[in-house]
């Protein structure tokens, strides 16, 4: 069936960037086109331009009116970390009151006390948590988000959490995208002796079933000191290769750890956090296809300076922003609040703020034929109860985002 978007107030297109594959975009890229319609199918935008030039070749069966709405490429976090059980609320006033990460774990908190919760909450319990969640995050104008493991931290609540958000993406299919990746080295629990032992005795032999079942969309590990070093992540990396399973990582969180060197080495497709990421790493993102993908709302929630944008942007890579939504380091379910909060102080020009939560967003999910409203791309679309697009990222805080059933 041929259907027509028609008439919005304006639909950003981001065509000009996606030519430029997401890389050193100006401000004019985002290519914006007023009182402005969509022709398009179920697997492919068939045209795009201004609603006075609709051509009268396509036999349109079905049109939505769009006017006084904005259209843009799907929103997509890219990053989240959004199924776990209870919450660390008290935790964040500890840290506004002065403790450190230390004196929060000794009063029982940090990733042990959601491992707890997790681990002790029943399948079911969180699964219907994560529908809620993931409800609000569709109400906000996100159409596809990656979740991770990574709270269960053994052999059974992993391979539980795994199979939650298994379930999470057949409950939304065909309203949300859902990808599914497998972060059980996110850190290493006290009974074990070291992360050898660990991923030895539980993350690769959970990984082997998981993905003999077909469940895991990507492996991700957090490579950093006293967690997972060189050798771990190579060894997963390479476990991974032999599953022909794709890669990410959290890379460069507290110290420049050569994390981003490795994603390019492995052909990653994304490398996350990078707030200590050194010149060597960022040469070789602006290099590869490995997306940099930034969490500014972790910096801003745990006081953090941030990542080094610009250097990342002038040097040619292709940065993403995500939310990294999780119980401990950044509770805000809202990649668009935190993008448009932050992109003053990462100095993002308007198109490099929205390429990195569309375009470039999608490619840290391998999702290459989505993130600009371009002919031959899939039809993925939000929607904005606004006259600009300018509106969308200027009102912080008041949600414009419709769904619209299309």
């Amino acid at each position: 069936m041929i259907k027509c978007l028609s008439n919005a107030s304006q639909i950003l297109t981001l065509k000009t960037a996606h030519d430029k594959n997401g890389r050193l975009l100006q401000p004019q890229d985002t290519d914006i086109i007023n009182k402005a319609s969509i022709i398009y199918n179920d697997s492919e935008i068939l045209w795009v331009g201004t609603h006075k030039e609709i051509p009268s070749s396509f036999a349109i069966e079905s049109t939505i009116d769009c006017s006084n709405k904005c259209i843009v490429p799907e929103i997509v976090d890219s990053h989240t970390h959004l199924v776990f059980g209870g919450n660390r609320a008290k935790e964040y006033t500890m840290r506004l009151n002065g403790a450190d990460y230390e004196e929060i774990a000794k009063a029982g908190g940090g990733i042990l006390n959601t491992m707890n919760s997790t681990k002790s909450a029943s399948e079911e319990e969180l699964f219907t948590s994560a529908v809620d969640r993931i409800e609000r995050i569709y109400s906000l104008g996100v159409g596809t988000i990656e979740i991770k493991s990574g709270y269960g931290l053994t052999f059974e609540s992993e391979k539980k959490i795994t199979k939650v958000i298994a379930k999470l993406k057949s409950h939304f299919h065909g309203r949300v995208n859902i990808l599914n990746t497998y972060l059980a080295a996110h850190a290493v629990p006290k009974e074990f002796k070291n992360s050898k032992d660990y991923l030895e005795q539980v993350v690769l032999p959970l990984l082997e079933e998981l993905a003999s079942e077909g469940l895991v969309d990507f492996v991700d590990i957090f490579h950093e000191q006293g967690y997972f070093d060189l050798q771990d992540t190579k060894a997963l990396f390479n476990k991974a290769k032999e599953l022909n399973l794709k890669i990410k990582i959290h890379a460069d969180e507290f110290n420049d750890n050569k994390g981003a060197v490795t994603a390019c080495e492995f052909d990653a497709i994304s490398a996350d956090h990078l707030l200590c990421t050194g010149a060597d790493g960022i040469e070789a993102l602006s290099k590869s296809k490995t997306v940099a993908t930034l969490l500014p709302g972790t910096a801003l929630f745990l006081s953090k300076p941030m990542a080094k944008a610009r250097q990342f942007l002038d040097s040619g890579c292709r940065v993403a922003i995500a939310s990294d939504y999780n119980p401990g380091s950044c509770h805000c379910d809202n990649v668009l609040l935190i993008s448009s909060l932050c992109a003053k102080k990462l100095e993002l020009n308007i198109t490099e703020l929205w390429s990195s939560i569309t375009l470039n967003s999608a490619h840290a999910l391998d999702l290459k034929s989505q993130g600009a409203i371009v002919k031959g791309l899939k039809p993925r679309f939000s929607f904005f109860n606004c006259e600009s697009i300018d509106e969308i990222t200027y009102t912080w805080g008041k949600n414009l985002a419709v769904n619209i059933n299309y």
